[in-house]
């Protein structure tokens, strides 16, 4: 059986990743599973172990750093959020292509370990468009609307490390050309 890919999909908030991504993966000939993160985080009521996250202690997520059995991780509001390595990999030796929607700074440490990774960046086709975007969402505040710009401008200087860019102009369209770009690579 042949190796699925890790394609690794990234871009700032409010560029309508969530959107993209699940318009592509209806596509079954992608064979894509969506990764499951590990946190330290509370579980919520309407959360399962192993669907939306696999919820492990601190103790157990430190002993996983210290092991080296995370493709990537980071801290955030106080709970660690990591991508097992195991996980993947298992799934990627099943034929499966495993999908990372995944922050500039985990994609990094990602690409460091995984040479092959199929990276994917999609980007606003303007920063006036992205924010029109997030102040559409009328759920944030004035400072925070300020601080996800300010984060975004920052993660645009990325790109490079990135394979391939996509524009979202048209959410389906932008599916359309990542659903073309894995199957490209999975000949």
């Amino acid at each position: 059986m042949k190796k699925g890919l890790l394609i690794i999909l990234s871009g700032p908030s409010g560029v309508g990743k969530g959107t993209v991504r699940e318009l592509f993966c209806k596509d079954p000939e992608l064979n894509i599973a969506y990764s499951v993160s590990m946190t330290t985080r509370q579980r919520r009521d309407n959360e399962t172990n192993g669907v939306e996250y696999f919820f492990v202690s601190r103790p157990t997520f430190e002993k996983a750093i210290e092991n080296d059995e995370l493709l990537e991780h980071a801290e955030f509001v106080g709970n660690y959020y990591g991508t097992p390595k195991k996980y993947v990999d298992d799934l990627r030796n099943q034929g499966k292509n495993v999908l990372l929607e995944i922050e500039v700074e985990g994609a990094k440490q990602v690409i460091s370990k995984v040479a092959d990774a199929l990276t994917i960046f999609i980007v606003p086709p303007s920063m006036q468009e992205l924010e029109k975007r997030i102040r559409g969402r009328r759920s944030e505040t004035e400072e925070v609307v300020q601080l996800r710009l300010a984060k975004a401008g920052k993660e645009m200087e990325k790109l490079g490390s990135y394979k391939f860019i996509v524009c979202n102009d048209d959410p389906h369209l932008a599916a359309q050309i990542i659903s073309l770009i894995i199957k490209r690579h999975m000949e």
